[in-house]
């Protein structure tokens, strides 16, 4: 006889989860109704293998983009009036993506169990984070949940656009630098030697940039694989160091130290603080509960311990502006809406509005990032290329003056 897994609730609630052989549900359901339990879900119980769709939830990714889709078209179905688990049905039905109709699936399950929605996301963080969850609980709790889902598509669409415009304003100049890098390794490799060989017929001494190079060569051709094991050992290095919080740190604080960057990504995290802080603010959610998801979602570990540090100066009655002005991260246009908000109670209109304000500021920076930056760029590939050209050409001159004796 076929195989069930059942999930039934007694009569003081209490869920219990089994596997019963019966030929047919209705027979399952019969024994649980014996047993003066009642049936939640039936279904069939299949041996574990690895399917097509397991194999590509392993493999596949659930980007912003997915998570964006999931919010608005569950919130539209909710809207319509369409019952949520039937809604639940349809997005995995759907759903391209195997991870995400694997969630999805999951989600199905948990909440035909009993979960609320919110403890069913609650069990995958790694696809919905902290502040994707506590909002969901706080629609659930205020009826209000399809608005939402629609707040949270919005914020995950206001992200995803910041961070690919940041990217973009980013690719220049590190497409230069790459590119003269690997001008500068060519030359290295395969245009100084065949110079280094005529140089050495003649008993006259190089100058220093020709002198560096080759030596530069030698130390390439005969410990390169010393200097691979090098790389990959530094590398590894950084990516633990950046593990640890200290390393995390200095990292973030660099960040914000960085000429033309740093300010950059500080404005970046800013408006990414007012406007998560602004829309949970919205939600109803506490103000304490606001502060700590706010501060780990603000993407900045020094911004984030300022965040605490306001946390720590509410629960003491202080106020919230007091620490924002010692930290020194807060300019003070974000204090002044902040400490007006407090006092008119209008902290969610205040913060979107420091948001939108951010939000064009960034703008006008990452518009004008390619001015800012080329200066600095003219110098670095201005000074490669001297330096290759002294190296090369010097020696030539030398031996030009050497034939006209």
């Amino acid at each position: 006889m076929p195989l069930y897994r059942y999930r039934a609730r007694d009569k003081d609630g209490a869920l219990h989860t089994g596997t019963m052989e019966a030929a047919r549900k209705e027979g399952v359901a019969d024994q649980l109704s014996g047993m003066g339990r009642i049936p939640v879900l039936i279904e069939e119980h299949e041996p574990a293998r690895l399917s097509g769709t397991d194999l590509g939830a392993l493999f596949s990714k659930v980007t912003t983009q997915d998570l964006i889709i999931f919010s608005r078209q569950l919130s539209t179905l909710m809207s319509a009036g369409i019952p949520f688990i039937q809604g639940l049905v349809t997005l995995e039905r759907q759903s391209e993506n195997p991870r995400l109709k694997s969630a999805i699936s999951q989600l199905r399950r948990d909440i035909e169990a009993g979960s609320s929605f919110s403890d069913a996301l609650a069990r995958q963080p790694k696809l919905f984070n902290k502040l994707y969850v506590s909002m969901v609980r706080a629609g659930e709790t205020a009826g209000i949940l399809d608005e939402i889902l629609s707040r949270l598509a919005l914020l995950s669409e206001h992200e995803a656009e910041t961070r690919a415009r940041v990217k973009a304003a980013v690719r220049y100049p590190l497409i230069v630098v790459i590119a003269i890098s690997a001008a500068f390794a060519f030359l290295v490799t395969f245009v100084i030697p065949k110079f280094a060989a005529i140089f050495a017929q003649f008993k006259t001494e190089l100058p220093l940039p020709t002198r560096i190079l080759i030596n530069i060569n030698y130390v390439v051709q005969h410990y390169w694989y010393l200097i691979i094991i090098s790389i990959i050992l530094a590398v590894w290095g950084v990516i633990w160091y950046l593990g640890t919080q200290a390393g995390r740190w200095q990292w973030d604080l660099l960040k914000l130290k960085i000429p033309v960057f740093g300010t950059l990504f500080q404005k970046v995290a800013l408006s990414r603080f007012a406007r998560i802080f602004s829309a949970m603010q919205k939600s109803g959610i506490s103000m304490m509960l606001t502060l700590e998801i706010a501060g780990e979602t603000v993407g900045n570990v020094v911004i984030a311990r300022a965040v605490e540090s306001m946390s720590a100066s509410l629960r003491d009655g202080t106020g919230l502006t007091a620490p924002m002005e010692s930290s020194g991260l807060f300019p003070p246009l974000v204090i002044q809406m902040m400490a007006v908000g407090e006092e008119t109670g209008q902290l969610d209109t205040m913060l979107n509005k420091v948001s939108d304000y951010y939000d064009m500021d960034v703008e006008y920076t990452l518009r004008n990032l390619s001015t800012m930056i080329e200066p600095i760029l003219l110098l670095f590939v201005g000074g490669m290329v001297l330096f290759l050209a002294l190296g090369i050409f010097l020696p030539m001159w030398n031996m030009m003056s050497l034939f006209k004796r």
